[in-house]
């Protein structure tokens, strides 16, 4: 395929803009030698920056792109995402950020080290990890087959160089760079689309959405998939809770109130940000393929465009837009996608640096060393995502598993945390081990893993049609309760020796108990706060156990 440069000139004025912008905000930091300022921006998010970050943690290329090719492939109420993602905003809002946002954390792992300790802090790290690296990876995948369909160049070139410029400006203004650059991206998404829109539904080659929408671009949901569709819903609305990239917004809103409206208003945004994508799904399935220059000029075939169901927005603008409008969406999603890459590098990187680094390694490290392994960790995501956005291919399979382990073993272990108060070490690891090993034990075509377990109504063709992803979360949900009733019952009620207590649950509980400052208070003490008040405690107690 020729390179188109006016195409290659539109996209480099784009990143151009948005590099600026993140280099302008990275001022805001500049000599800064505090990490929680850096993380979190000062805490001084407003309003308007807040709502358009806000909305951001779920709306980029990965949306736009995945939300038109699930349009185009299997239709309107299939599209579970925009839904999905805006309820589980609101519900994040209503149960997690005002409680988040009161105990004045740093990541969403601090409640997990203050309650169960640095290793097993660190240990739910890994799908947090693994969830921000798959949400990057699609975003940038989504990029990638956006810029070849468009202006012809190669698939990893436009990854890597997106991946780097994103990075660049990231490394040096942390949150702030994030934050308004998100406002750019969702102003580019808005504007770009909804210009393509119109010119693409009044192509000579396109029908009436309105006609037979129903069984064309609508259409319903198979009865037999009755399971995989509760299920993939669920996994969308609480699955995309427990995410550092939504926390990191809520914990940098001005006060706690704040944070609940930011997620309000973000998840409307989500809802009004998925109607142009919506559109051009529609616009892609009423169109006549045979008379664009998809065929006419570039001797594709018409049969090949179901396997290219992940291209379809690129498609659309190429082919049935006026190329000065293509140009103009195509800036657009490369903006939105460059940008939204961003907020899970620097999440991932920011627990690292505090909850695994610094708690677990360096418990002593200067606010200077943190930055710097912050930095050094931004590089590293970065790396994963766009290992991972360059070999997998579908960007919507890529998006739901995005939040498939952070649902079945983060969101039982967040809600456990927040709302359970004899939740201890011993229920949150075997909760762990078990959500983890049902899932592994169900089978991902996507990663080649075949099923272990075969469910109820397994299919030999389809695979598991029962909701077992749900079934997962739920059994480690009912372990964690269990198993830390049983062992805070046995150890309170000295029937098994504290000495057996290998995790000092009951020890760390007391002490946590009677320093714990007044609950009307907006701030609390933080994790290190805690971690040194519980080593002190406890070796006094081991030197009168021992005296």
């Amino acid at each position: 395929m020729v390179l188109n440069v006016p195409g290659l000139i539109s996209v480099i004025i784009f990143y151009i803009v948005i590099l600026v912008i993140g280099l302008w905000a990275a001022r805001r930091t500049k000599g800064e030698t505090n990490s929680e300022n850096v993380m979190l921006a000062g805490r001084n998010i407003g309003p308007f920056v807040g709502v358009f970050t806000m909305t951001a943690t779920w709306v980029g290329g990965g949306f736009i792109n995945g939300t038109a090719e699930t349009v185009y492939r299997d239709g309107l109420l299939n599209c579970q995402a925009p839904l999905g993602y805006s309820l589980s905003l609101a519900i994040g809002g209503l149960a997690f950020a005002r409680k988040m946002r009161q105990q004045g954390y740093v990541t969403m792992l601090d409640p997990f080290t203050r309650t169960y300790g640095e290793r097993m802090g660190g240990l739910i790290y890994i799908p947090a990890l693994l969830g921000e690296v798959f949400w990057s990876g699609a975003i940038l995948a989504a990029l990638g087959s956006t810029l070849r369909v468009i202006i012809g160049l190669s698939h990893e070139v436009s990854i890597i160089s997106s991946a780097c410029i994103a990075v660049f400006y990231t490394l040096f203004g942390g949150l702030y760079s994030v934050a308004y650059t998100d406002v750019v991206q969702l102003i580019c998404i808005f504007v770009g689309l909804w210009i393509c829109v119109p010119f693409a539904m009044v192509n000579d080659v396109v029908e009436n959405i309105s006609v037979n929408s129903t069984t064309e671009w609508v259409k319903g949901v198979d009865q037999e998939e009755s399971g995989v569709y509760i299920d993939s819903f669920l996994l969308l609305i609480f699955g995309g809770i427990p995410w550092q990239v939504y926390f990191q917004r809520v914990l940098s809103a001005r006060t706690a109130r704040a944070a609940q409206y930011l997620s309000f208003l973000g998840a409307l945004g989500c809802l009004i940000m998925s109607v142009p994508s919506v559109l051009l799904g529609a616009i892609a399935v009423n169109a006549d393929w045979n008379s664009t220059a998809y065929v006419t000029r570039d001797n594709f075939n018409v049969s090949d465009i179901p396997n290219r169901a992940s291209d379809i927005l690129p498609l659309v603008l190429q082919y049935l837009t006026p190329d000065w409008v293509s140009f103009f969406g195509l800036g657009a999603v490369s903006a939105a996608v460059m940008s939204s890459a961003d907020s899970s590098i620097l999440s991932a990187s920011c627990m690292f640096a505090r909850n695994i680094y610094k708690m677990i390694f360096r418990q002593k490290a200067s606010e200077r060393e943190i930055i710097w392994v912050m930095r050094f960790a931004i590089f590293g995501v970065g790396a994963l995502a766009t290992v991972m956005a360059i070999n997998v291919k579908s960007v919507y399979t890529l998006w739901y598993l995005c939040s498939d382990l952070v649902y079945v073993v983060l969101f039982p272990q967040l809600l456990c945390v927040t709302y359970l108060n004899y939740a201890n070490t011993y229920g949150s690891l075997l909760g762990y081990v078990v959500g983890m090993f049902f899932r592994i034990a169900g089978g991902e075509p996507t990663l080649g893993i075949d099923a272990l377990i075969k469910y109820p109504y397994y299919s030999e063709k389809h695979g598991q049609m029962f909701p077992f992803k749900t079934l997962c979360m739920l059994m480690s949900l009912a372990t964690i309760v269990f198993v830390s009733r049983l062992t805070h019952f046995l150890f309170e009620r000295g029937i098994v020796h504290p000495r057996f207590d290998v995790f000092k649950c009951r020890t760390v509980k007391g002490i946590e108990d009677d320093t714990a400052e007044p609950e009307n208070q907006n701030d609390v003490k933080s994790a290190e706060s805690f971690v040194i008040y519980n080593s002190e405690f406890t070796k006094v107690i081991e030197e009168v156990r021992t005296t």
